[in-house]
């Protein structure tokens, strides 16, 4: 065999290798992003925007103070709220302790006046009904003073119930609504003062400053975003496992993760893989897997992963997917 005869061999081999390489199915992947956990403030209150301690992509400490909302309004329902229970600890004290000696000795003086006057006025009746006897007093008189006689006497059966009320003191059930009205304005001082802390918006955790909706001096509605922060000591990968794929990949498995931008592959764990299969995004579309169905996964990743921002596209390795 003649050298170029050999070399034309060597060649056609070589490009025989090279087309069987590209014929060869591609190793099982899936695509997706780098992401954080959100956690969002909202605003409790629709109260103005007076100080803003943080900037967007800062980095921030749990209790770190984010933002301030004007507290004005606030402290002041405070302040009411505080003087309503006042008003109902002093009411139920009065309940307890019961009525004052002197005014028992009122109510008294009250029973004995009217028994005075009852006394006058049935003595006053019988003096004109001995007279009536004789023809000399008419009838209409003798008529108003039975009647004086009688409002007399139920004056002075009102005024003994009245000392009878004040000698027995405040019924127990009284007592018990005293310490429930009391208990109702306590609490509800007790969430104005909580309502007035939540206007010191501080960091619930370690994590990263992502948007600030609002700015100086705007007023939120209530329930709207004032701060959305990252957290977490590093990202996790959101990957969309093809249907084909499905079968072979558990919650567990550790997998290789490469990010763009990054010629290391992290190693991370499937830490979450749902059993209801989503549309696959357009950017996890992978040759025929185009037309199938995908499930949504997540890969924690370790500290190595820790300053790698959010957003940044990847793909995991599923081929070498174990326990």
């Amino acid at each position: 065999m003649s050298i170029t005869h050999a070399i034309c061999r060597v060649f056609a081999a070589g490009s025989l290798l090279v087309v069987l390489a590209g014929c060869s199915k591609a190793p099982p992947q899936a695509l997706g992003t780098l992401e954080y956990d959100r956690i969002t403030l909202p605003a409790v209150v629709a109260e103005r925007i007076v100080a803003i301690d943080v900037r967007e992509g800062e980095r921030v400490h749990a209790g770190q103070t984010l933002l301030q909302l004007d507290p004005a309004q606030t402290r002041a329902g405070l302040l009411a709220a505080e003087a309503q229970a006042q008003q109902q600890r002093e009411a139920l004290a009065e309940l307890v302790k019961g009525p004052r000696a002197e005014d028992i000795a009122q109510a008294r003086a009250n029973l004995a006046a009217a028994q005075a006057q009852a006394r006058e006025a049935r003595a006053y009746y019988q003096r004109l009904l001995a007279l009536k006897s004789k023809n000399y007093v008419s009838a209409d008189d003798l008529d108003r003073a039975r009647a004086s006689a009688g409002s007399t006497d139920g004056q002075v059966a009102q005024t003994r119930a009245a000392l009878d009320a004040l000698l027995h003191g405040n019924r127990p059930e009284q007592i018990a609504q005293g310490r429930a009205a009391l208990a109702v304005a306590l609490q509800q001082a007790e969430a104005e003062r909580v309502l007035l802390g939540k206007l010191h918006v501080v960091a619930p955790r370690d994590g990263l400053i992502d948007s600030l909706p609002y700015r100086l001096g705007d007023q939120a509605p209530v329930g709207q975003p004032l701060v959305i922060m990252l957290v977490g000591k590093a990202p996790y990968a959101r990957i969309y496992v093809p249907e084909q794929q499905r079968a072979r990949v558990h919650v567990g498995d550790s997998v290789k993760v490469y990010v763009a931008g990054r010629a290391q592959a992290y190693p991370g764990r499937i830490r979450m893989l749902r059993s209801e299969p989503v549309f696959t995004p357009y950017y996890a579309l992978i040759g025929d897997d185009a037309a199938r169905l995908s499930y949504l996964a997540e890969v924690s990743l370790g500290k190595d992963a820790a300053n790698l921002p959010a957003g940044l596209p990847l793909r995991v390795a599923l081929d070498g997917a174990s326990k």
